[in-house]
Order: C-alpha cells, then sequence, then structure tokens
C-alpha cells in the first residue's frame, strides 16, 4: 500500500510554492512524523511532515519545481511498516557505532558545497552535532588542501598585473577571466518583498517626518535592572521592549495612526497588533506580537527572542507574519543613523529606529552630551494628516523620554 506526500494547504494570498530541499532520497526508510522536504512560499519556508512510516519509493518534484496546495508531491511504500521500524532501529544505531558518515547528514548548503567541489563527505573533519557536517567544515577542508602543483616540478614565475589578478571567491566555480560573477534566482520571499516595496511606493501617498529622543533615561533604567530582569525573566532587556510599548501607547491616543486602507473604506483598530522587522538569512521578515497594548517588558522580550529564532531557523508560519495594525523597523542595529522606512500595507505608517549616539545638546542653557536617537515615521498621507503623525512621534518621544509614566500608565 502506497501513501501520497502532499503539500499542504497555503493560505488564500499564496497560489504556489517552490520545492527547496528534500531531506530523504527515493528509497530511504522514513517515520511518521519526520521532516521529509521544505516548501518555500513568498511568505514562509513549510517543513512537510511524513504522513507515515514506509519507505519513500518517488519524489515526483525536484528542488525548484514549483508546487501548488494539496499537490502530490512523493510517495511512500507503508507495507511492512513495522518491519521499516525495525530496519530503521538498526539503521540509527548503525550509524551512531559507526565513524563513516553519510552526505546527507550535512546541512543542505554544506552538500551543495560538496557537490561543487567533488568532495569525499569523509575526508572532511565534522564540527556539528551528531557528526554532522557544516559549511564552514567544507570551506575549512577546501582552504587546507595543498596546490595542485607538484612541487618536484619546476615552474617559472608569471608577472600577474595588478589591475588584473584573477579573484577567487569561495563556493563559485573556477573562472578563468579576472571579472568573475554569479547569477542566482530571487527567492521566494526576496521576491515578494520586491513586489510590496514597489506596490508600497505606487499605491501609497508616504511621507516621512523626522525627530529625535533622549535616550538617557532608559538606557539608565536598563542598566540599573538589567541583570535582575534577566534573572527574574531569563531574556535580556533591550530597547525594543521600550518601544513596543511606547508605540502601542501612543496607537491607543491617536486611533488614526492604527488604521488602515481597505479599498474607500478606513478601518480604525481597537486593537494594537505591532509587527516588528527581523532580518535573516533568506530576507526580512515581520512577525507580529498581538495585542501587544497588554503584554509586559519581558512578554515582549520573550517574543522577539522567539520569532527571531524561528525566523533564523525558516520555522515562522504564516500566522505570525500576516496582519499587524503598525510596524517598527531598526535599522540602528546595523550602524544606520538615519533613513525613511517603507510602508508596510495596509497599514498607514511604520515607526524607523536608528544608531544611539553621543551628540551635544542644549538643556536649561547649557551643553551637555547625551545619547541621541533619531526617529523616522513614515506615513500614508491619503489617510494621516501631517499633524497626527508629528503629534503621535512627539507622543512616542515623550514617553521613552520619561519611562516610568508609561510603565506606571499615567
Amino acid at each position: 500500500m502506497t501513501t501520497e506526500v502532499r503539500v499542504p494547504a497555503l493560505p488564500e494570498s499564496v497560489s504556489d510554492g517552490v520545492v527547496v530541499c528534500w531531506h530523504k532520497q527515493a528509497g530511504d526508510m522514513i517515520r511518521r512524523d519526520e521532516a521529509l522536504v521544505d516548501i518555500e512560499t513568498d511568505k514562509v519556508v513549510l517543513e512537510v511532515p511524513a504522513p507515515a512510516d514506509g519507505v519513500l519509493e518517488e519524489i515526483l518534484f525536484s528542488d525548484g519545481d514549483t508546487v501548488t496546495a494539496d499537490q502530490i508531491i512523493g510517495m511512500i511504500n507503508v507495507n511492512g511498516a513495522a518491519k521499516t521500524a525495525v530496519k530503521l532501529a538498526a539503521t540509527e544505531e548503525q550509524a551512531r557505532n559507526s565513524t563513516s558518515r553519510d552526505a546527507r547528514g550535512s546541512g543542505p548548503a554544506a552538500r551543495r558545497l560538496m557537490a561543487a567541489n567533488r568532495l569525499d563527505h569523509n575526508a572532511i573533519q565534522a564540527s556539528g552535532s551528531q557528526g554532522r557536517i557544516t559549511k564552514g567544515d567544507v570551506l575549512s577542508h577546501l582552504e587546507s588542501q595543498p596546490s595542485a602543483v607538484d612541487p618536484a616540478e619546476p615552474v617559472a614565475p608569471v608577472k600577474v598585473e595588478p589591475a588584473r589578478e584573477a579573484r577567487i571567491t569561495p563556493g563559485l566555480p573556477e573562472i578563468e577571466e579576472d571579472r568573475p560573477q554569479k547569477r542566482v534566482p530571487m527567492s521566494r520571499l526576496r521576491a515578494r518583498v520586491a513586489e510590496r516595496l514597489l506596490q508600497a511606493s505606487q499605491d501609497t501617498a508616504m511621507l516621512t517626518t523626522f525627530n529625535e529622543v533622549n535616550m538617557a533615561p532608559i538606557k539608565a533604567l536598563r542598566d540599573r535592572h538589567r541583570e535582575s530582569f534577566e534573572q527574574n525573566h531569563g531574556v535580556r532587556l533591550g530597547f525594543m521592549s521600550f518601544f513596543v510599548r511606547a508605540a502601542a501607547e501612543a496607537l491607543k491616543r491617536h486611533p488614526d495612526i492604527n488604521s488602515s486602507m481597505d479599498g474607500d473604506d478606513i478601518v480604525y483598530h481597537g486593537f494594537c497588533d505591532i509587527g516588528v522587522a527581523i532580518s535573516t538569512d533568506r530576507g526580512l521578515v515581520v512577525p507580529v506580537l498581538r495585542n501587544a497594548e497588554y503584554m509586559s517588558l519581558a512578554e515582549i522580550e520573550n517574543d522577539i527572542v522567539e520569532f527571531a529564532n524561528r525566523g533564523r531557523d525558516g520555522k515562522l508560519s504564516m500566522d505570525d507574519i500576516t496582519g499587524g495594525t503598525f510596524s517598527i523597523t531598526n535599522g540602528g542595529v546595523f550602524g544606520s543613523m538615519l533613513s525613511t522606512p517603507i510602508l508596510n500595507p495596509p497599514q498607514s505608517a511604520i515607526l524607523g529606529m536608528h544608531k544611539i549616539q553621543d551628540r551635544p545638546v542644549v538643556e536649561d542653557g547649557v551643553i551637555v552630551i547625551r545619547p541621541i536617537m533619531y526617529l523616522a515615521l513614515t506615513y500614508d498621507h491619503r489617510i494621516v494628516d501631517g499633524k497626527s503623525a508629528v503629534t503621535f512621534l512627539k507622543t512616542i518621544i515623550d514617553l521613552l523620554e520619561d519611562p516610568a509614566s508609561m510603565l506606571l500608565d499615567l
């Protein structure tokens, strides 16, 4: 008897996906719920588990193929499932007692790099857990290889012009030209981000207002309670939680910012679902903190750390990144001093944080040095007036410069 491996259900806004990587090959024994194949949509990577114990009999779509929801992508032979389970247990025991490693025990990036350079996986020193070969292991192995030239045969030196010296890029096939380049297809996530950014610039009337905030009160509060906060809550106290709390409070006071366009209607949201932009290897994702107005600083920090970890591992779900009534992005972690964030439609505004830097400011007629951050609020001028945007941003600044009033709900 055979069981079909199908593409899981996709949200209405996602029409198809791309097969990224099969974790098993045809003929491999598999267990129920074991990770079988990864499918990338324009928002997340879906991990498809095996529906039953058995042997992967056939793979119908290879890496890079486009598939749609509920489409059959593989077949599992479930005959003699009990016998298969015994074989699997024996195979795992043998793998634990053997020093040899299968190339499939390495990550996808390492496998591709080994295949491109025609390397034997048994010759590479593994540093990953359970003897897995990492991409770094392969690169280290390549760097440690001796020159292909026989030292017994003298080679006449060749003068190379500095301007035309060949440049070797790790991971690229060897190119004789001195101007190497590589063409790769755009990922589904990157293509979707590009589409939405272009849509935002064409379909909205974006305008940005700027201001600056004195971060000294937040820094002092954070430094004073950093250790006890981490001991009590098991998470580091960062700056983002203060900005989320301040934004949620400001959204309650300025409901026109917490709105979105729906055709010819304006929808005012009675809740604060705040998206926090997170950078991953696949691109920028914006998971959403639901009902952020009711969350404590510890809850915000914990959720952000969890989202960041899941984002890096490609484990974010569609529910994690859909919706949202307002967004915050922090270019300061990369050193950005000032930028104009782009709207995340259909939201009407997005807040941009930047690098904190000591600057001279005048207080009571005296020049003093304070840690200053520039803030940028980009908004859709079709539904948000300039006055509302400026006062909303000023509200956030006032709350951050007097965090006690924010935390005490004054």
